[in-house]
């Protein structure tokens, strides 16, 4: 191999790539305004449930219930309705999504001592976000009937609400969050964000590239050299990497500190792998390459077999774990899955290569299986 030829290469596809402003500027503003549109897009954390109240009893018990759910910061206050066809109007109209009815005799038929139902009404539009709020509502309520409860039992055995309180509810939980104590959904979507864009990006830029070459005729010029096939791929392409190289570190420094995300591992570690995974998925466009005959062509086939396993079998919507065996298994055959381990370690969790080799191995393996399959797939001559 030639390094000189490889030099001249890297160095004529580096002017072109600053030449094209339209390609210099997918290969750098693009990936930044991914992170700014899908980090500040993006929001797993159900707060602020916009929400109205139908009050039929209004009374002293009735206010104290309904404000436990006006003082949550789970809920947003929106105003009192005056009947149920303004809170479907509301809810239709995506106003709100959660309403609250208290029946008349609420505080009435409690002091007699017999239960009563308190209708709650959700949007069920967005199933999982409609789970969660069932889950806030049925906390808020269980702490009112402890509340109701606990005030009971004291002034029937006359001692204090805090000792009563130990009898009615005997087991306390205490919670931990590992890793995002915070729970900020926004610390996870920054470095899957990075996955996402470092996925996509990478084999978009070499596939345009390389087949640009073919539109515009300048391939044959290739076939017509002296230049090996193992130096036109490395000179071709080394542009491509050191550009998703540059992204990577963009991108992790937008995820630190735009979006607030804490990196807890090894950097140095973290940027090895995340050289490797760009090396893997400009593999993948360098096989798109090869296939394709236009860049539109390019540009389909890229976002069709990058975008697929992002989304589904990279853990970005799903977690691996929640899948069945089948999931795991195709989940395991992309290159995704293994750098979204590698991110949320090295974000989160502060593992570095001890606990994350194996994973950096098989994003090695994948580049050499993908890098070896394009070597042998290209050809210096034209097929007829």
């Amino acid at each position: 191999m030639n390094i000189n030829r490889v030099k001249i290469l890297a160095f004529k596809e580096w002017r072109e790539i600053l030449r094209d402003r339209l390609f210099f500027s997918l290969a750098f503003v693009a990936p930044i305004s991914m992170m700014l549109v899908f980090g500040y897009g993006i929001k797993m954390d159900v707060e602020n449930i916009p929400f109205a109240i139908l009050d039929q009893d209004r009374s002293a018990m009735s206010r104290d219930y309904l404000h436990l759910f006006i003082d949550s910061r789970y809920f947003d206050y929106q105003g009192d309705v005056a009947n149920e066809r303004e809170i479907d109007n509301l809810i239709a109209g995506s106003k709100i999504r959660f309403a609250i009815i208290v029946p008349p005799k609420f505080q009435q038929t409690l002091l007699s001592g017999r239960p009563i139902a308190v209708e709650s009404l959700i949007d069920g539009t967005f199933p999982s976000r409609a789970s969660i709020s069932k889950g806030y509502v049925a906390a808020i309520n269980n702490a009112f009937n402890t509340q109701l409860l606990t005030a009971y039992m004291s002034q029937k055995m006359g001692t204090t609400p805090e000792k009563v309180a130990g009898f009615v509810s005997p087991i306390k939980i205490q919670l931990r969050y590992l890793y995002n104590q915070e729970i900020k959904s926004i610390w996870s979507i920054a470095p899957l964000m990075m996955m996402f864009i470092l996925l996509m990006m990478p084999p978009l830029l070499t596939a345009l590239g390389v087949v640009r070459e073919k539109e515009n005729g300048s391939i044959y010029n290739i076939y017509s050299s002296t230049i090996t096939r193992g130096e036109f791929l490395i000179g071709k392409l080394f542009p491509y990497v050191v550009i998703s190289c540059i992204n990577v570190v963009i991108l992790w420094l937008m995820a630190i500190f735009i979006f607030g995300a804490p990196f807890k591992g090894d950097p140095v570690f973290f940027f090895i792998a995340s050289v490797i995974y760009v090396t893997c998925t400009t593999g993948i466009g360098l096989l798109v390459s090869l296939i394709a005959k236009t860049q539109v062509s390019a540009m389909m086939i890229t976002v069709l077999v990058t975008m697929v396993p992002a989304i589904l079998y990279s853990g970005l919507m799903v977690p691996i774990a929640s899948m069945d065996a089948a999931s795991k298994f195709e989940a395991h055959l992309f290159p995704a899955m293994y750098y979204t381990e590698i991110t949320l370690g090295g974000f989160l969790k502060g593992v570095g290569m001890d606990e994350l080799w194996t994973h950096a191995a098989a994003l090695l393996l994948y580049t050499l299986v993908l890098w070896l399959a394009s070597f042998s797939l290209f050809h210096k001559r034209v097929k007829a």
